[in-house]
């Protein structure tokens, strides 16, 4: 289960109960609670460069954010993506001034803090044990279809010599199957890459009151099931990750995925589907302490 590390009334992170056990590794995953930001509504710590916030009040919102971390000379550790919805993953062991483009990243460098940004797809986070190496990941659709957490498992075995076994997962605030509508087109996808696509997937008839009551009103000549209601889809993305990563080794206790559904929670979580684009970006980050 996530830890709430302040009031509600103050800035609010979140943080793994397992990934809290390692002392060596700096993580968590911000809210929108707590910042500088007026355009979301309130006193919203966004964490992107959006198109309606200004550069200051991201800059002052992450000033604030890694004070809260108790991380210093922020400016200098923090390695972050341009995100494309990729299985892209770069190894990073020191910052770069050219900008780097995909959808994860990986360390054994102390002193890095590497951070991706949401607003509904999960951010993932990965931490081998043992050999004090890890790992952040950006997984929507297209980047769990394309298998971003078990690539990012393998990464890490052939960079730094990870067991799978002694790896640690926490799975983010991201849109959950309650929410997560999609269309027929992501299910083909899936049930192209998984054996288990079916089980990702729930599928909800939409209602018609004028129809249940009148059900004479709605007969028609054509063969039965022609004239049904059509069925909504919804996705499981944090199962889908989270079958990703136990495929790939990771044992099932070791992977932490309780925490909320940023289009439920709207008041504690940006969701760029329940507020319809316009909203900030929250940041999962994780890092080695010197």
């Amino acid at each position: 289960m996530p830890t709430k590390s302040a009031p509600k009334s103050k800035l609010q992170l979140l943080r793994s109960e397992k990934l809290a056990k390692l002392p060596w590794l700096v993580h968590a995953f911000s809210t929108r609670q707590g910042g500088v930001s007026r355009v979301y509504g309130g006193r919203a710590l966004n964490l992107g460069f959006t198109k309606q916030d200004s550069r200051a009040a991201v800059e002052r919102n992450r000033a604030l954010f890694f004070k809260q971390l108790a991380v210093t000379d922020k400016h200098a550790m923090l390695v972050t993506l341009r995100q494309i919805h990729s299985d892209l993953i770069h190894r990073i062991d020191r910052v770069s001034a050219d900008p780097l483009a995909g959808d994860g990243l990986i360390t054994n460098t102390p002193g890095l803090l590497l951070g991706i940004q949401t607003a509904d797809c999960i951010p993932v986070i990965l931490a081998d044990k043992k050999n004090h190496a890890v790992g952040v990941f950006h997984a929507g659709w297209r980047g769990t279809v394309k298998r971003i957490v078990e690539k990012a498992v393998g990464e890490m075995q052939r960079y730094f010599g990870s067991d799978p076994r002694n790896m640690v997962a926490a799975i983010g605030p991201g849109v959950q199957s309650c929410c997560y509508q999609v269309g027929e087109e992501v299910r083909k996808k899936f049930e192209g890459q998984f054996a288990y696509a079916a089980e990702l997937f729930r599928e909800v008839k939409e209602s018609d009151p004028v129809r249940e009551k009148y059900p004479l009103l709605f007969l028609t000549a054509r063969a039965p099931g022609h004239s049904e209601l059509p069925v909504n889809l919804f996705l499981n993305l944090v199962e889908a990750n989270r079958r990703q990563l136990m495929d790939a080794g990771v044992p099932a206790r070791n992977i932490d995925a309780s925490y909320p559904c940023t289009a439920c929670n709207t008041v504690l979580l940006f969701s760029h589907r329940a507020e319809k684009g316009v909203t900030g970006r929250m940041m999962a980050v994780v890092g080695i302490r010197k």
